[in-house]
C-alpha cells in the first residue's frame, strides 16, 4: 500500500517544530548542493554549516555525522517499513503492503531529483558502508514490528531473517539498472520464504 504519492518528510505541527524542520531542511539542501557540485570528499562540515548559515553545533544537533547529511530520509524510510506492518489495510497482506512500500522507495530513489545523489552514494565506499548499517537498522525495526503483531505469527528469529531479506530486496532493486525487473525476480523468493516460515 502506498499511502503517499511520493516519499516525503511528515510536516511538523507546532511553531517550534516548524522552525527546527526549516533549519534541518536548509542544512540538508546546502549539503546536497555542495556534495553534488564539489564531490562528497571535498566538502567539510564547516563548509556546509557556513553555507546554511548555522553553527557547527546546530548542524550536529540535526545530523549526527557527515554521512547522515546524505541520507536525510533515513528516518522516513525506516518508518515506512514499520508502517507497512502497523498501518496496512484490513484486507491487505503484510507482503502486499511491504512490496508497495519497496516500490515507492525505488521510484523515489530513481527519480530525476534523487538519481544524482544515489550515483554519488554508489561511488563512495564510506557512503555505501553507512547505507549498509542504516539498512540493518531498518531491518531490525521491521522485524520488531512484525514480531509485535499478534496476527502474523513467526518467531523473533524468523521475523529477523524475513525482514533482512525484504530490506535487502529493496537495496538490490534500488541499485539495479532495471529495478522493477529485479524486484519482480526476487520478491517471489521473499513470498516463498514467508510461506515456509509460517507453516
Amino acid at each position: 500500500m502506498i499511502r503517499e504519492p511520493a516519499i516525503e518528510k511528515a510536516g511538523p505541527s507546532g511553531r517550534r517544530e516548524r522552525k527546527k524542520a526549516e533549519t534541518r531542511g536548509r542544512i540538508a539542501d546546502s549539503a546536497r548542493r555542495l556534495f553534488l557540485e564539489q564531490g562528497y570528499d571535498a566538502v567539510g562540515i564547516r563548509d556546509i554549516a557556513e553555507d546554511a548559515d548555522v553553527a557547527v553545533t546546530t548542524l550536529f544537533s540535526h545530523f549526527p555525522s557527515k554521512e547522515a547529511l546524505v541520507f536525510e530520509l533515513d528516518g522516513v524510510f525506516e518508518q515506512r517499513f514499520v508502517e507497512a506492518v502497523t498501518e496496512r489495510g484490513a484486507e491487505e497482506s503484510v507482503l502486499e503492503a511491504l512490496r508497495g512500500e519497496v516500490e515507492a522507495m525505488i521510484r523515489h530513489c530513481g527519480s530525476e531529483s534523487s538519481r544524482p545523489l544515489w550515483v554519488m552514494i554508489d561511488h563512495s565506499p564510506d557512503l555505501r558502508a553507512y547505507e549498509e548499517s542504516m539498512l540493518t537498522r531498518h531491518a531490525e525495526s521491521l522485524a520488531a514490528a512484525m514480531t509485535a503483531d499478534p496476527t502474523l505469527g513467526g518467531t523473533h528469529d524468523t521475523n529477523q531473517a524475513l525482514a533482512r531479506f525484504i530490506v535487502t530486496t529493496y537495496s538490490l532493486a534500488r541499485a539495479s539498472d532495471t529495478p522493477f525487473a529485479t524486484l519482480d525476480s526476487i520478491f517471489p523468493m521473499v513470498e516463498a520464504a514467508w510461506e515456509t516460515a509460517h507453516r
